[in-house]
């Protein structure tokens, strides 16, 4: 009786935990199409306005799709640097012995461990020095490098799950170690490369402090840094414009994990053929 119980259990568990935030959602969808009555939760009537921020510029900010268009070369950018080094590199540490190897897995991941914030003066400097402050190539670095660390552990450990034989059965039908990698091992850990471009995206379009930073200008500015600056000024007041903008921010992430989620629930390792 108990094991039949226990799905309805987790169902409702699901459902409680699931709908504060379902309301959350759609409570700021409702109010970014509407005009609410002073003092009142229940909308007064439906209006676009607070989406004239798609078809005209506001005042004293950069135009939503430039900035857009910036966050997602941004994102975009950031995912391809983590996963090219991610996958190489954490290759070379699980399959590959040279000295300093476990001090260098250390040393990753200490790097992992400091919040950027507590670099944020040396990486400004830096910056500053190689002139890429204030530029998109310079904070994508910034945002791969913090990135990358976690990148590694994350394909090391795939990689150390996925059995010698294979590839010791590929270098003896005489293919070299670089075919071995791409044929053999690759499709191993294609769950584990899909799941970390999925948080290395979602991690890159909500990353705040660094564009504020290390790329300010109207140019270079990011949806971050855009929805910070409504809050800073006039428009604090207009909960309308600032639910709709938020809800512009959130909807490519949400929109994005919709359409990979499936690649975060089959991580699995490969296994030998008897």
């Amino acid at each position: 009786m108990n094991a039949r119980r226990a799905p309805w259990l987790l169902t409702m568990l699901l459902v409680m935990v699931s709908l504060p935030i379902l309301i959350l959602y759609t409570w700021l969808f409702v109010d970014s199409v509407s005009v609410s009555a002073p003092g009142s939760i229940w909308p007064k009537a439906f209006t676009l306005k607070n989406w004239r921020f798609l078809f005209e510029t506001i005042e004293g900010h950069a135009s939503i799709w430039r900035v857009t268009f910036n966050t997602l070369v941004f994102a975009l950018c950031t995912v391809t640097v983590v996963i090219g080094t991610s996958v190489t590199a954490g290759y070379a540490l699980s399959r590959l012995k040279f000295p300093f190897r476990a001090q260098f897995l250390g040393g990753v991941l200490i790097l992992h461990a400091f919040p950027s914030i507590s670099l944020i003066v040396a990486i400004f400097l830096m910056l500053r020095l190689l002139g890429l402050y204030d530029t998109l190539a310079g904070v994508i670095l910034v945002k791969a490098s913090l990135e990358i660390p976690f990148g590694i552990w994350v394909m090391k450990g795939f990689y150390d799950s996925v059995p010698w034989e294979i590839e010791m059965a590929g270098i003896q039908d005489g293919a070299s170690r670089f075919q071995v990698w791409r044929r053999l091992i690759l499709p191993q850990v294609q769950p584990a490369i899909a799941a970390l471009a999925i948080f290395s995206f979602i991690a890159a379009w909500s990353e705040f402090i660094l564009p504020l930073v290390l790329a300010p200008s109207s140019e270079t500015q990011l949806l971050s840094v855009y929805l910070a600056g409504l809050l800073t000024d006039d428009y604090l007041s207009d909960y309308g414009l600032l639910k709709a903008v938020g809800l512009f921010y959130i909807l490519p992430v949400m929109v994005f994990y919709l359409f990979t989620q499936d690649k975060l629930m089959n991580i699995y390792s490969g296994a030998t053929k008897g």
